[in-house]
């Protein structure tokens, strides 16, 4: 596969890994919820771009599920965010992987299912925010476009 190395996930998927000093994980995790919420019909796809069609899972004290469908081919990729607080703020990890089984590679959609929701509720404007992944964790991470997809 052209583009494929042995640093990428077998499967299409990608894991982040986020802190926000300063900030209760309730809150974290309600402007993620209100992001999800806020793009969960067609109308930002019009834009172009996949910051829409997402569509709200379970959630508990310290998770938050969600999916999210590319507006295209209508592909469905499972998200997951797990809260942890510290003497730090909230640690977030996120968690994004492709519903088809042989997806393999995704030009970074699992990436961007999460940094745009990160980026649209405005929590990467966090004084302190850090965001951490790489391609051996995250599919085609280093080439991902989030403005489309």
């Amino acid at each position: 596969f052209v583009g494929f190395s042995v640093s990428n996930p077998l499967h299409a998927s990608c894991s982040v890994q986020w802190t926000f000093p300063g900030m209760q994980c309730d809150n974290v995790k309600g402007k993620i919820k209100a992001q999800i919420m806020k793009w969960s019909d067609d109308t930002n796809c019009l834009k172009g771009g996949e910051k829409c069609l997402y569509t709200l899972g379970t959630e508990t004290t310290n998770e938050l599920t969600a999916k999210h469908e590319t507006p295209k081919k209508h592909y469905k990729d499972s998200l997951t965010f797990t809260f942890s607080f510290s003497a730090n703020g909230c640690n977030t990890q996120g968690k994004s992987t492709s519903d088809t089984w042989y997806a393999v590679l995704d030009y970074g959609t699992n990436y961007c299912n999460l940094h745009n929701l990160i980026t649209g509720s405005g929590l990467s404007n966090v004084t302190g925010y850090t965001e951490s992944t790489s391609n051996s964790i995250c599919t085609q991470y280093s080439s991902a476009d989030c403005e489309k997809y």
